[in-house]
């Protein structure tokens, strides 16, 4: 049976690694005596998956994990025991049941929301100022930056992968952006690239980023983007 938990990582836990956190998760869930099924042949391993990896230093209130369980009675008290085994900063907000022919998270995400606030006095302008700069950078028909990967680097045409961006009330940058295996727009990359075109101090230590949502995509040619959080995938 299929399961699609959706957590939070916020605080200090936001400097620990993804691999420290999936074998953390893989000991809570041993102690909240989850019965995860495991794979098979001389070296079993549970069956857990994580959709995206976040990176270190971002908090999150919208992570998601695919496990397969052999049994289960009742998933609210199995979300209460998981978290009575949470270090402080981790918090699990929902486990639901995943159709059997469902694909698992990482295969299908396709976006992910964003926000982006700043250290105390250390907003790079005003409020005003700073909707003034990101409705101009939206207005920009491409823009163009160097990504940078392990193995090389080429320029991309970033703007087609920028879904939203907006400055909300309370001074902090929401975006909603490409996510997943095939395209993937980190927050930091877009930050910096805001920074650069429309004459803003930029600094990296100042930003407080936090992912909101995950997202699957659930259109076609005919309907175009149609996103869908993934935790609706479950029931």
């Amino acid at each position: 049976m299929k399961l699609r938990m959706r957590f939070g990582k916020e605080g200090i836990v936001k400097f620990i690694g993804h691999l420290d956190i999936m074998r953390y998760f893989q000991k809570a869930f041993r102690r909240a005596n989850v019965d995860i099924t495991y794979s098979q042949g001389y070296h079993p391993h549970p069956c857990l998956s994580f959709a995206s990896p976040l990176g270190v230093g971002l908090e999150s209130r919208g992570e998601y994990l695919d496990m397969e369980v052999n049994s289960f009675d009742d998933l609210e008290a199995m979300k209460n025991a998981v978290n009575a085994q949470m270090v402080e900063g981790i918090v699990v907000y929902s486990i639901r049941h995943l159709p059997d022919q469902a694909k698992n998270a990482m295969s299908i995400i396709a976006a992910a929301d964003y926000e982006v606030g700043f250290r105390e006095e250390m907003a790079p302008c005003e409020t005003k100022q700073l909707k003034a700069a990101v409705e101009s950078f939206m207005s920009h028909p491409e823009i163009r930056v160097i990504k940078k990967t392990k193995k090389s680097e080429r320029e991309i045409d970033i703007r087609p992968l920028i879904y939203k961006m907006v400055v909300e009330e309370n001074g902090k940058i929401f975006m909603q952006v490409a996510a997943g295996s095939a395209t993937n727009l980190k927050p930091e990359l877009v930050m910096q690239t805001l920074c650069r075109l429309e004459n803003l101090e930029e600094n990296d230590y100042a930003w407080l980023v936090t992912r909101c949502d995950m997202y699957a995509d659930k259109g076609n040619e005919q309907t175009g983007r149609q996103l869908v959080s993934l935790e609706d995938f479950a029931e």
